[in-house]
């Protein structure tokens, strides 16, 4: 081809090239979305809402007023609780979709019993370490059908409702199909979990097409808008499917427990099991038939340690809820208030005892059915002294290494970091997770912490996320969270409750999203709280600091050795004396949900006091 041919063929492409960008770019400014007037909560103070009645705190507001709206219409937390759930799924369904992981406790008050629900899938039958070797991977990968555990939520729902509920399916997911149906407003966090630049949303469409007709408004040309009003039709089909199947069961003479179980077994037997079964079957994916129809969680008693009167309960060694009461026993032998509120020695101490108790996590912590976890050991006070000790001056340069509970030895074997890399944790679209706190004028209380993202392929036509949570598996047989057929990950999502120690009556329902900084930013209001006697608010309010110095839960598991993450008002304050100390410092800004986003209710001289986090759209209702 002569020069001259190559340039007119070069000349062609750069017309065809500009014409396609304006193209989109006039596809974009012309094609403009309906925009709804409404004040989002984002990065906006808040009041220290009290109540009498009840409180309820979520991860949205539509999911807070949905709650709300069933307590004001005689349902209990429990039923309040599904309600909120579902509208989370729909407001928030980028970080905390429907049917992935609903991590549970809850507080009866009747029979003063606190209990934890397994809320999170099991790996399917056909996942194993050789399997996802075979096909060349060293992690499992994410925005991949291999990254899809067996879905838990609606298993939760129907246990939740049967046992302790007092509505039915159809009533609780009604505002969720109403929302999903009417639209509601696009919010900042859901803008910045969606945050693709063009390129980004059309490799996203390329990848996962019903994903990004989904989640991209079937525009991937045009960016969302902030306030854009955004719905959510396939999601709302599949919820009045399920609402159809309990009310066919009731009309056919069933009773109320009858109509929950036809509700499950919709999902699970029927109909929607065999379309995901099709969608793993067209993708060469994992999941059976037998694995849905096969699948369960169950009560569990959760555990529980002690910090000063008070004693703080969480989930099993499932997921890394644990470490709550780990972090704060060894806390607990040392005055933090004499070093003043987030002072350099202050974060530097909370830091340690963090990490001390992330290396146990990645030695000990995984699913007990397949882990003997020296639970008993772990939370002992005794070893919490042994840990404490090892505690020093200068920034720990690499992951310390985790104790030897069985032997009460303060050290053991180093953390294994075999596929670990230094790096930092790529953009993907959607993140998060959500949380949702009630406590009803009966006092039952819920804690939960849905979760799960668009990062893998949805289930064509019925606006389903099956999400991500195989990644926290790992490929390596001497890992406690390693990959087994039915075996649950440890997963970073966790409830917390606090009860009063001299009559177990309760006194804190809490939690958070935010992956590995969920402990973290809950040991830091609590600390706020409990140390500092601030209100829960202006604990839930202050600034905080994140340790980076352990592997991230989420593959490829990478971590910063001796790196800590500061809000603004932190980094201006303190992080020179860090650095002094061996740390690398890094500035974010102020209120930025990288710091998680708490929600908690305080019970307390007969009322109720919120904490819901700025960072997001956290939002407490009281009556």
């Amino acid at each position: 081809m002569t020069i001259k041919r190559l340039m007119i063929v070069g000349k062609f492409l750069g017309i065809c090239a500009l014409v396609l960008i304006v193209s989109i770019w006039l596809a974009s400014v012309l094609d403009q979305p309906e925009l709804v007037e409404w004040q989002d909560p984002w990065q906006q103070k808040r009041e220290h809402v009290q109540a009498q009645d009840y409180m309820v705190v979520a991860g949205t507001p539509w999911a807070a007023q949905a709650a709300a709206d069933i307590l004001d219409n005689g349902g209990n937390a429990f039923d309040a609780a599904v309600a909120a759930l579902l509208v989370l799924n729909v407001t928030f369904g980028e970080a905390a979709s429907f049917p992935s992981i609903a991590p549970l406790l809850i507080y009866d008050a009747k029979n003063n019993e606190s209990r934890s629900y397994v809320g999170v899938g099991t790996a399917p039958a056909a996942a194993t370490i050789d399997a996802f070797n075979a096909r060349g991977f060293k992690v499992v990968p994410k925005m991949d059908i291999y990254s899809q555990l067996i879905p838990a939520s609606p298993d939760v729902i129907a246990r939740l409702l049967s046992q302790y509920g007092t509505r039915s399916f159809k009533e609780v997911s009604a505002p969720a199909i109403q929302i999903a149906t009417d639209g509601f407003p696009v919010h900042k966090i859901m803008l910045r979990n969606l945050d693709l630049n063009v390129f980004e949303r059309f490799a996203y469409n390329y990848l996962l097409p019903y994903n990004a007709k989904v989640y991209l408004d079937n525009r991937w040309w045009r960016p969302l808008r902030h306030k854009q009003r955004f719905t959510r039709p396939d999601l709302a089909k599949t919820l009045s499917q399920l609402a159809q199947a309990e009310t066919k069961a009731l009309l056919n003479g069933g009773d109320r427990n009858a109509g929950l179980q036809a509700m499950r077994d919709y999902f699970y037997n029927g109909p929607l099991a065999e379309k995901i079964v099709k969608l793993h079957k067209e993708k060469s994916g994992l999941i059976s038939a037998d694995d849905l129809a096969n699948y369960s969680g169950h009560w569990e008693k959760p555990l529980s340690g002690d910090f000063q009167d008070f004693e703080i309960q969480t989930n099993g060694t499932w997921t890394q809820g644990i470490v709550v009461p780990m972090v704060l026993q060894i806390l607990d032998g040392i005055d933090l208030k004499s070093m003043g509120h987030n002072s350099e020695q202050y974060v530097h101490t909370v830091a340690q005892a963090i990490e001390l108790v992330m290396a146990d996590r990645e030695t000990f912590i995984g699913d007990p059915e397949f882990n003997d976890v020296p639970i008993e050991q772990l939370l002992s006070k005794e070893y919490a002294a042994l840990r404490r000790g090892l505690m020093n001056k200068k920034a720990f340069n690499a992951i310390p290494n985790a104790g030897a509970p069985l032997e009460m030895q303060a050290n053991g074997e180093q953390v294994n970091l075999n596929a670990h890399v230094a790096s930092l944790y790529n953009k993907t679209i959607g993140r998060d997770t959500s949380y949702l706190s009630i406590v009803d004028k009966d006092g039952n209380a819920v804690s939960m912490t849905p979760s799960d993202f668009p990062h893998s392929p949805m289930v064509p036509d019925t606006g389903m996320t099956l999400g991500i949570r195989m990644t926290q598996f790992r490929l390596d047989d001497t890992h406690p969270s390693s990959l087994e057929p039915g075996k649950r990950p440890r997963v970073t999502p966790h409830a917390l409750m606090v009860f009063n120690k001299s009559d177990q009556s309760l006194y804190m329902s809490l939690g958070t999203p935010g992956a590995d900084m969920q402990t973290q930013a809950l040991i830091q209001v609590l600390l706020n709280h409990l140390v500092f006697d601030m209100d829960i608010q202006t604990a839930v309010d202050q600034p905080r600091f994140r340790s980076r110095n352990l592997p991230d839960s989420f593959s490829p598991h990478s971590y910063s050795p001796a790196t800590l993450d500061l809000e603004d008002d932190l980094y201006q304050s303190i992080s020179v004396s860090l650095n002094k100390r061996g740390y690398t410092t890094k500035r974010f800004e102020k209120l930025h949900n990288h710091f998680s986003a708490v929600g908690a209710i305080v019970l307390k001289n007969n009322r109720l006091f919120a904490g819901a986090d700025p960072r997001e759209g956290t939002t407490a209702i009281g009556h």
